[in-house]
């Protein structure tokens, strides 16, 4: 992660939510995937989410990967959906209780980029650009 907002964000705590708070603003998302830019905002089923695949020499190699990403969103509380392939690991994020995205979504992206870069991650061509289609 080379850039202060994404920095910032891997360093702060999720916030916990019941659904009362409001999913981020587009003004918010901008400025967030401006910090992320290997994520893609997506709409699945009409909700907005983040998305990044990580590419991996192997199955174990993501299979850790996977793990290690289960691990820090157990601590945080704050859970994704996660694909793991053969070589690859698509990650999406989103706040089940809104419905949406949120400023936690933004901040376990980051964290799953710094566990990324601590790991056998590697950049893939599929779904790693938040304002453009791959």
């Amino acid at each position: 992660m080379s850039n202060k907002l994404s920095q910032q964000l891997s360093q702060q705590t999720c916030i916990p939510c019941s659904g009362s708070l409001p999913p981020a603003t587009p003004a918010e998302i901008a400025e967030y995937a401006q910090a992320l830019p290997d994520w893609q905002v997506i709409s699945s089923e009409g909700i907005s989410q983040i998305q990044r695949q990580y590419g991996f020499a192997n199955f174990e190699q993501a299979l850790a990967f996977t793990n290690q990403v289960g691990a820090i969103a157990e601590a945080a509380g704050h859970h994704p959906a996660l694909l793991t392939e053969w070589g690859k690991v698509t990650v999406t994020w989103w706040t089940h209780a809104i419905k949406g995205l949120h400023q936690n979504d933004f901040i376990m992206a980051a964290k799953t980029d710094e566990v990324a870069a601590h790991s056998n991650a590697t950049a893939t061509n599929a779904t790693t650009s938040v304002n453009a289609h791959a």
